[in-house]
């Protein structure tokens, strides 16, 4: 496993939509991160008790279908297709790989009668809940999570990415209460110690199969954070404190790359900014045409270093209709179309600062991502390459003090809420132990007891 302890970009000004420093293969003549932006289609059909499996495997060669002949029919180039397994086929390893399968075959047969370039994003579901006490590594339904990852790269999917849980139990109550200590101890240390565990074997299945590993996102601990931070009214959860979790994600969502993971990282982790400067793999990423799924605060500004741009969509069986899809792959060709057309003629970087400054200042979490404080927290990180617990502590004090920076600066204004927040945990942070030994003995002892969903032996601690 590789521990990053230097930047891959020797500054952030070499950062830009549509270049990663190690772009990705496709095929003889399709890379991802190698010039220009890919529109990902983002599709996830809903749940269904009594959907059969033909019927599964009929809709997802039907929402191949139509995306197909909707980019063929507008003239984007290329396209990916993501499809997310939330519905019984994530139970049934055979249920992915044939939905697999089926929308590979369209995907080739387009390919192959009209010369659009395309690729199979497949995405598993993390189904495992220490909720229910079903265990985290080895359980029934980790296992059966690795064979729908197999059965996916069996079935000849081009990248395989997934959204691990590990922390979860103690990152949602550190959240829901604004304690900073049990969000590091869940994303920086749990979160990372899962990360390893399950990316060793995905990329292992992966490079069996000649299939990329993508890569992870940090949704179900940092996106928490952000929903639940809401929109300019919210109060849920402090802005400031979403902005130095995502930090923190940042630093755990690296593992995958650290275990071999390739990119581009999966849409929703909206922490790959940071990944990306630290790693040079090329990001997905998702914004303004992501609004069917969520409000966010930095639409504009998280597409400056994307390169594949993405819609995280839904899609439901009985509301929405089939051409949904369509219209989502066209909103999103649009938008690349745009990003390839400033690459063309000299004015990427133009358009990637025009990106930023729109919602640089919207938001301290929309802040913390631009792309040069993306930079800075990757420097953070780096610096602690060695100690997950280290460089998430890293990268939350580095977020706070880009904060304070802009507050001083007088760009942006904090609410006493939000004021109060920020000081209250960056002052615990800096009085934790340098030892991560000491931290985690003392955090296992402490949430072992007020957290019930969370057992150390699920991480072998």
């Amino acid at each position: 496993m590789k521990r990053f302890t230097r930047m891959e970009y020797e500054n952030p000004e070499e950062m830009l939509f549509g270049h990663a420093k190690y772009p990705v293969k496709l095929g003889k003549d399709f890379e991802l991160g190698a010039g220009y932006v890919i529109p990902e289609l983002n599709v996830a059909p809903g749940e269904g008790s009594e959907v059969s499996k033909e019927k599964m495997v009929s809709e997802y060669k039907g929402i191949a279908y139509s995306a197909s002949v909707r980019a063929v029919n507008v003239g984007l180039p290329s396209f990916i297709l993501e499809h997310e397994h939330i519905a019984q086929q994530t139970y049934n390893p055979d249920w992915g790989g044939a939905c697999t399968a089926a929308e590979v075959e369209v995907l080739e047969n387009f390919n192959d009668e009209y010369g659009i370039k395309t690729g199979l994003r497949a995405t598993p579901a993390d189904i495992r809940d220490e909720e229910k006490g079903t265990g985290l590594w080895g359980s029934d339904l980790y296992i059966k999570i690795m064979e729908t990852v197999e059965a996916c790269a069996e079935n000849d999917a081009n990248i395989i990415s997934i959204e691990t849980t590990g922390g979860k139990s103690v990152s949602d109550y550190g959240i829901s209460r604004g304690d900073i200590k049990a969000i590091l101890f869940g994303i920086g240390v749990l979160g990372s110690m899962d990360m390893e565990h399950m990316w060793t074997e995905i990329v292992s299945i992966c490079n069996k199969h000649n299939t990329i590993p993508g890569g992870d996102t940090d949704c179900s601990q940092s996106n928490t954070a952000m929903f639940l931070a809401g929109g300019l009214l919210g109060s849920d959860c402090s802005h400031t404190l979403a902005a130095i979790t995502r930090a923190m994600g940042a630093a755990r969502s690296l593992v995958a790359v650290e275990c071999g993971a390739k990119g581009p990282l999966k849409d929703c982790g909206y922490e790959n900014p940071i990944v990306k400067a630290v790693s040079g793999v090329p990001i997905a990423t998702e914004g303004k045409n992501a609004t069917c799924a969520h409000s966010d605060l930095m639409g504009n500004l998280i597409a400056a270093v994307t390169d594949m741009w993405s819609n995280e969509s839904v899609y439901h069986r009985e509301e929405m209709g089939g051409t949904t899809p369509q219209v989502w792959l066209q909103t999103l060709g649009y938008e690349a179309a745009l990003m390839n057309t400033a690459i063309q003629t000299g004015q990427g970087k133009v358009l990637r600062d025009l990106y930023t400054l729109t919602d640089k200042y919207r938001d301290p979490q929309a802040l913390i991502l631009a792309y040069d404080n993306a930079y800075r927290i990757g420097q953070a990180i780096v610096k602690n390459g060695d100690d997950p617990y280290l460089r998430a502590k890293a990268a939350a004090l580095e977020a706070g003090a880009i904060i304070n920076e802009a507050v001083d600066a007088k760009k942006m204004n904090l609410t006493r809420f939000e004021r109060d927040t920020l000081d209250n945990a960056l002052k615990i942070l800096e009085s934790l132990p340098t030892d991560s030994d000491k931290f985690t003995k003392d955090c296992i002892k402490r949430y072992s007891r007020k957290v019930e969903d969370f057992d150390p032996k699920n991480y072998e601690l």
